[in-house]
């Protein structure tokens, strides 16, 4: 692009604009930290793999999810689905508007939304995690946003995790945030994340990705493909019948329409996080008592506090320590 083009722009400028269209949160991250550090070196979905051309910064937008629905216990509401899927379509507008109003200053631009995923990868396996191009909460770590907690989601100090994620790539020459050192999850000793997840997903620093796919997404294409299988599969034509007229196809017909259900789904951990302004004052009346905790699932908290206690963090944090920032709680030398 030939620099006559170009106005000139400022990180707050840009930041600004973006929170006039309706983001309740912007950082700014450096492409090529992103491209140094990707979180997983085996599969690096890094900025540049997307575009060699316009990914010197990566702009981080966050849309904070409304508190009504969360205080909705059941992590299968329609409500919730509905509610979420409306703010993500919101954030997606915000990011459409900020990429052309950045195209009219002179920088071409490029989404990165939370719900696309490389069909080149996907291997005839409905059922296996598919990532994003680019791992929205790691960028937004970069960015300053917040940092990871123990079941791998992204905590900011304004709303816990209870924000959707995009962000837009452009070359402009802004300058970038500074990702926070400090962790802001509480580990272990909380594990809020952990006892009330209705699949059981939350792992030491980790997460059974596969499983908790089932639960963030309950009518999408794993369940697509499995219910379509299902009827085709039955050889009583009267029970074929009856299976295609059922609530789930017609869940699955609801979700297909709208998105509910399929790009939002169970956010029960994002919901009982204590992390954030807007738990106190908006959630913690309705969201204290956590009715799926069991004993074997405090058991297992323990179990992780003794460890970390003698200085053994898992393989789980090693790998993802950058971004889950440095445990206050602990020694220095457990977390080095």
């Amino acid at each position: 692009m030939v620099s006559v083009f170009k106005q000139p722009l400022s990180a707050a400028a840009i930041k600004a604009k973006a929170r006039s269209l309706g983001a309740d949160l912007v950082g700014i991250a450096d492409g090529k930290v992103l491209d140094a550090n990707p979180p997983d070196p085996r599969n690096p979905r890094r900025p540049s793999d997307i575009t060699e051309h316009d990914c010197g910064r990566v702009i981080v937008l966050a849309k904070r999810l409304n508190s009504g629905v969360a205080r909705i216990q059941a992590w299968n509401d329609r409500h919730k689905y509905y509610n979420d899927e409306l703010a993500l379509t919101m954030l997606e507008t915000t990011s459409l508007e900020l990429v052309f109003w950045l195209e009219d200053n002179g920088y071409p631009a490029i989404i990165v939304p939370p719900t696309h995923v490389d069909p080149w990868r996907y291997d005839d396996d409905p059922h296996q995690h598919q990532t994003t191009l680019l791992s929205l909460p790691h960028a937004a770590v970069e960015a300053g946003l917040g940092t990871l907690g123990l079941n791998l989601q992204l905590l900011t100090p304004e709303y816990g995790p209870r924000v959707l994620l995009t962000a837009v790539l452009c070359s402009v020459e802004i300058e970038c945030d500074r990702r926070m050192e400090q962790a802001l999850c509480l580990g272990p000793s909380c594990g809020r994340c952990l006892k009330t997840c209705p699949g059981d997903t939350v792992r030491h620093w980790d997460r059974d990705w596969e499983t908790c796919d089932s639960y963030r997404s309950p009518h999408g294409f794993a369940q697509l493909s499995d219910h379509i299988a299902e009827i085709m599969g039955e050889a009583d034509p009267a029970k074929q019948k009856e299976k295609l007229r059922s609530e789930t196809s017609f869940n699955l017909w609801q979700s297909i329409l709208r998105g509910a259900g399929v790009i939002t789904g169970c956010r029960r951990c994002a919901d009982v996080c204590p992390i954030g302004a807007d738990y106190d004052a908006l959630l913690r009346d309705a969201l204290d008592a956590i009715a799926e905790n069991t004993p074997a699932k405090e058991q297992r908290l323990a179990d992780m506090v003794t460890a970390e206690t003698k200085g053994e963090l898992p393989a789980a944090h090693q790998a993802q320590r950058r971004w889950i920032g440095a445990l206050p709680y602990l020694p220095p030398k457990a977390t080095e």
